[in-house]
C-alpha cells in the first residue's frame, strides 16, 4: 500500500510538473498569437466583411457578392493590374532566386575579405525603396548613365526606360531583382552553412570536381532552403506596390504598363474611396497567394520524398 501511495503521488506531482510546463509554455506564445490574431487574422475577416458591402468612407448598403461579380468582370484588373503582377512574379522570382544562390556560394568560399562582400551585396536590401526608385529614374533617363554606356557600345536608346511602356515593367523587374538579391543571399547562405562539411570532403575524396559537387550535392541538399526562398519571393513579387507607386505613379503609368494588383487596390480605397471593392481585391489576392503558397509546398514536398 505504502510502495502504491509513493507512485500515486509521484505521478500526480508529474502530472502537475507538466501542466506547470505546459502553462508556461502556452504564457511565453501567448502574446505573439494575440497579436497575430489581432493584426492579422482580424484584419482577413473584417475586409471578407466589408467586401460584401458597398463601403466608402461609411457602412454603405449589404451588396452580397456584387462587389466581386464587379471585379470579375472589371477589364483593368485582369488585362493590366493581374497581367502585370503574374508577368513580375514569373520573371523576378527566378532572378532573384538565382543571384541570391551565385552570391551565397561566392561569399560562402574562403575567399579575402568575405565580410566586406557579404556586406555589400547586402546592403541593396537595405536601402529605401524611394531612395532606389530616384537613384534609378536618374540612371536610366534619356540622357542617363544606363543609356550613355549604351551608346558608346553602338546600340542607341534615346528615350527613358521607365517611360516607355514597353520598357517600363522589365525595368523594374531588372532593379527589384538586383535589390532583393542580397536578402536571398542570406538565406541560402544560412542554408549552406547548414550542409555538413563531411559529405564535401567524401566527394573530393572521390575526385568531383566543383561543378560536380554543387550540381549532385550542393543544389539537392538545398531544397528547404529553395522552398523557404522560393515562397517569401513569390509572396512578396505578387504583393509589389513600392515601386510601381514611385516610378509610375497611382495610375500605373505608362498606360497601366506598371498597374499591379497592390497598387490598384490602393487606387480603389484612397483614389476612388471604394474600400468595399478594394477589400474584393485584397480577399482575392490572398485566396491566390494562400493557393500559390500550398501548390509551393506540394510540390517541394513531392520533391523531397522523391
Amino acid at each position: 500500500m505504502a510502495v502504491a501511495g509513493a507512485k500515486r503521488r509521484r505521478v500526480r506531482g508529474l502530472g502537475s510538473e507538466r501542466t506547470r510546463e505546459g502553462v508556461v509554455g502556452y504564457g511565453f506564445v501567448a502574446l505573439p498569437m494575440a497579436f497575430f490574431l489581432l493584426f492579422f487574422i482580424v484584419p482577413i475577416g473584417y475586409a471578407f466583411y466589408i467586401s460584401r458591402y458597398d463601403w466608402q468612407i461609411f457602412k454603405g448598403p449589404f451588396v452580397g457578392w456584387g462587389n466581386y461579380r464587379t471585379l470579375y468582370h472589371d477589364s483593368v484588373f485582369w488585362r493590366h493590374a493581374v497581367r502585370n503582377t503574374l508577368v513580375y512574379t514569373a520573371f523576378v522570382v527566378p532572378l532573384q532566386m538565382a543571384l541570391g544562390l551565385t552570391l551565397a556560394v561566392v561569399v560562402n568560399q574562403s575567399i579575402r575579405f568575405r565580410t566586406f562582400f557579404r556586406a555589400a551585396f547586402y546592403f541593396p536590401s537595405l536601402a529605401a525603396s524611394a531612395a532606389i526608385a530616384s537613384i534609378a529614374t536618374y540612371i536610366l533617363a534619356s540622357d542617363g548613365l544606363f543609356n550613355t554606356i549604351l551608346h558608346h557600345l553602338g546600340y542607341h536608346h534615346s528615350n527613358a526606360w521607365f517611360a516607355q511602356q514597353s520598357t517600363a515593367l522589365p525595368s523594374i523587374i531588372g532593379l527589384n531583382a538586383w535589390t532583393t538579391s542580397g536578402t536571398m543571399m542570406l538565406f541560402y547562405l544560412a542554408a549552406l552553412q547548414a550542409i555538413p562539411v563531411d559529405v564535401y570532403e567524401a566527394a573530393a575524396i572521390d575526385g568531383a570536381g566543383a561543378w560536380r559537387t554543387f550540381r549532385k550535392i550542393t543544389f539537392p541538399l538545398l531544397k528547404p532552403g529553395h522552398f523557404f526562398v522560393a515562397v517569401v519571393s513569390v509572396i512578396g513579387a505578387l504583393q509589389m506596390f513600392d515601386q510601381s507607386f514611385l516610378i509610375g505613379g497611382a495610375s500605373g503609368g505608362p498606360n497601366y504598363s506598371t498597374l499591379t494588383t497592390v497598387l490598384y487596390l490602393y487606387n480603389q480605397a484612397i483614389g476612388n474611396i471604394k474600400f468595399g471593392y478594394a477589400a474584393a481585391v485584397g480577399v482575392v489576392l490572398f485566396a491566390f497567394i494562400f493557393t500559390v503558397t500550398l501548390i509551393q509546398r506540394l510540390l517541394f514536398g513531392k520533391a523531397e520524398v522523391a
